[in-house]
């Protein structure tokens, strides 16, 4: 059984900075595509990163420059390094395993995610 467990979220400050980690278990994060997901109230789920097995990264353009997506494969997990927090960062995170030629396409439910709120 799959399980995709989010941590690191917490409550900062507008500039500051956190890293988010994503521990899998029943499935190697070296071997298949990864990404970071984030929904605030309100809003549909959308993605943050995402990272393919041969190191391509994508990011959407709100968090470019200022998050990084990575993955250590000896501890089977990815990392979400998030820096220049804005209000607008405001979101529960989750992660997950895209399949196919589309970020959205992922392939396994929704764990619980880990909120993060950033205050202005």
């Amino acid at each position: 059984q799959v399980q995709l467990v989010e941590s690191g979220g917490g409550l900062v400050q507008a500039g500051e900075s956190l890293t988010l980690s994503c521990a899998a278990s029943g499935i190697l994060v070296s071997v298949y595509a990864m990404a970071w997901y984030r929904q605030a109230p309100g809003k549909q789920r959308e993605l943050v990163a995402g990272l393919k097995t041969g190191g391509r990264t994508n990011y959407a353009d709100s968090v470019k420059g200022r998050f990084t997506i990575s993955r250590d494969n000896a501890k089977n997990t990815v990392y979400l390094q998030m820096s220049s927090l804005k209000p607008e960062d405001t979101a529960v995170y989750y992660c997950n395993s895209p399949r196919g030629s589309s970020w959205y396409n992922t392939y396994y439910s929704w764990g619980q995610g880990t909120q993060v709120t950033v205050s202005s």
